[in-house]
């Protein structure tokens, strides 16, 4: 499907000409990205760890550093309760880590994603008060536990929630200390914060009340920092503001690889070089949440925990495994979704059900995967996907959507047949009754249909600017370099520019999948392309998108381009 590309308006002239030390391209990805001031522009510049806020801003944090203090020397039992994602998994080894070696007498639960779901349930509470835990501190879960947190509160356990999803109204949050800086009323200053982000709060405020020599405390501060990094990078939270300084300070930590786990999973992941953001977002993170997605997410846990070589492999490996059969598993249910919308692909909204078969276990769905097979529909068809399987009580789906179409609204206009829902306008999940399974797609159908009726559903790449290749020099790459780490509204900068003729071509890779172009002095690579864009020829002029990178390669650094999307020029 062709692209639409959209380039970003030009920085004004009043704003070029107040920067005059940075260069036309330097000041379009500021721009770009909001930043705007002398003092915004330094501070993204300039940032360093000691400009993170105090946890101790969090009007909360002092009570529940009290609390647990009082715990530890009361050697009562604490609980930390995570999530079983990456972003949930890295808070739960970062809280109990400290706590450890602030001799607390403390454990890890994280619930199963079938079986429990995501957050606290009654039975593992009920559990929890049989084993006489006195403290439960959650990460990455809890805000929206109203009535799980309060039943365990009317028994006697103390609570603690560190959260930073959406907090609900102020009459729906649990009455225990909150930690989360969206909660209505908060003074924290970022509220962007991932799940890992905010138990990391917290274990500092832990640490700097400890009675340790100032250099240990530093030591711990620092060595948590590559949980911090992986959390934040696989939850896609913003990597602007304090994630982007947690996130940079916490890559040079993960990459002195120090922790043995995480060798071992660089090793079998097969990354040999310094590390980045996106071997985080598309290489360590799938596979730490693979353990939750298609087994239990102990097992991405315990190699984050362990400190023993031979079973950080043997995990490393599991997880591997466990992250190709993910794959194997999201591919054979995409190709059934395709099938089932193969004579309706210009429907507003794409819904895909696992058909109901005599082999019942063998071919449900595996709902650790919904949503990504959600995702990957949305991203090839450019429409709202709805994927929905079968379930213990009904059925179970998840949905991913367009910038035109907010999902989460529609499912709530539609809630009247859902039992649980929730999530954002691109992302959501929810669960139903069979009986009210055809009314709901039938009403999901009806609000698509009115709410994109007049809309153009193509797909869009966001552009930063236009330029000329002769523009791109180490100078230029210098530049770019200044906006790293990249993340979440920090992308990547994407270029255009037009009219570039092809010098020569080549196919690469076992199977000549890869396309690679000459440019003049500049190469381009397009990975998976070759067939796709097979109809270029040298001597063509052509519209490019595309990435500058680095090419490094047996000692030598090149400049490269990574082709985005490519178009037949109208310059003649």
């Amino acid at each position: 499907m062709e692209k639409i590309w959209q380039v970003v308006p030009s920085a004004s002239q009043d704003f070029i000409d107040q920067f005059p030390e940075y260069s036309r391209v330097f000041l379009q990805l500021l721009f770009n990205r909001g930043l705007k001031t002398k003092e915004e522009i330094d501070d993204f510049l300039n940032s360093s760890y000691g400009d993170l806020s105090s946890p101790l801003s969090f009007k909360n944090m002092e009570k529940a550093v009290d609390l647990i203090i009082s715990h530890i020397k009361n050697q009562d039992k604490i609980l930390v309760y995570g999530d079983y994602d990456a972003d949930g998994v890295t808070s739960s080894v970062l809280l109990i880590e400290i706590l450890s070696i602030l001799k607390a007498k403390a454990e890890v639960y994280i619930p199963a994603r079938a079986s429990e779901g995501y957050g606290l349930n009654q039975k593992a509470i009920e559990e929890f008060l049989k084993n006489d835990i006195k403290l439960l501190i959650t990460v990455d879960a809890g805000i929206r536990d109203k009535e799980r947190i309060e039943f365990a509160i009317a028994k006697g356990m103390d609570v603690i929630v560190t959260d930073h999803h959406t907090a609900p109204e102020e009459g729906d949050l649990p009455k225990c200390l909150l930690i989360n800086p969206n909660v209505i009323g908060e003074n924290y200053p970022f509220k962007f914060l991932a799940g890992v982000g905010v138990a990391y709060k917290l274990a500092v405020a832990l640490i700097e009340r400890a009675k340790l020599e100032p250099e240990v405390k530093e030591k711990l501060k620092q060595q948590s920092l590559d949980l911090v990094a992986i959390g934040t990078v696989a939850d896609c939270v913003t990597l602007l503001g304090e994630n982007r300084i947690l996130v940079r300070e916490g890559l040079k930590v993960l990459n002195l690889n120090k922790r043995v786990g995480l060798r071992e999973l660089i090793k079998v992941s097969q990354i040999n070089k310094e590390l980045e953001t996106w071997n985080i977002g598309f290489q360590i993170g799938p596979r730490l949440n693979a353990a939750g997605r298609m087994g239990h997410a102990t097992t991405a846990f315990q190699l984050l925990m362990t400190k023993d070589k031979e079973e950080a492999t043997a995990l490393a490996l599991n997880l591997n495994d466990k992250n190709t059969q993910r794959q194997r598993i999201t591919e054979e249910i995409m190709a059934e979704v395709e099938n089932q919308i193969k004579n309706n692909q210009d429907d507003k909204i794409i819904i895909g059900v696992c058909p109901i078969k005599k082999e019942q276990e063998a071919d449900i769905w595996n709902e650790g995967v919904i949503g990504l097979v959600a995702g990957k529909i949305c991203d090839k068809y450019y429409r709202p996907v709805l994927v929905i399987t079968q379930a213990e009580d009904g059925y179970k789906g998840s949905g991913r959507s367009v910038d035109e179409f907010n999902i989460v609204a529609a499912i709530e206009e539609a809630s009247e047949f859902l039992t649980r829902y929730g999530g954002h306008p691109a992302a959501c999940g929810f669960s139903l009754l069979a009986d009210n399974l055809d009314k709901f797609t039938q009403k999901m159908r009806a609000i698509a249909t009115r709410e994109l009726a007049e809309v153009n559903l193509q797909p869009k790449v966001k552009v930063e600017m236009e330029i000329k290749l002769n523009e791109i020099d180490e100078s230029f790459m210098a530049d770019i370099e200044k906006f790293f780490p990249f993340g979440q509204n920090n992308a990547q900068p994407k270029f255009v520019t037009r009219g570039a003729q092809v010098k020569d071509i080549m196919n690469m890779g076992c199977d000549g999948q890869h396309l690679k172009l000459r440019f003049n002095g500049l190469w381009a690579i397009a990975f998976g392309r070759s067939e796709v864009w097979k109809e270029f020829k040298i001597g063509d002029l052509v519209d490019i998108v595309y990435n500058v990178e680095r090419n490094n390669f047996n000692g030598r650094s090149e400049l490269q381009l990574k082709l985005v999307d490519i178009k037949s020029s109208n310059i003649q």
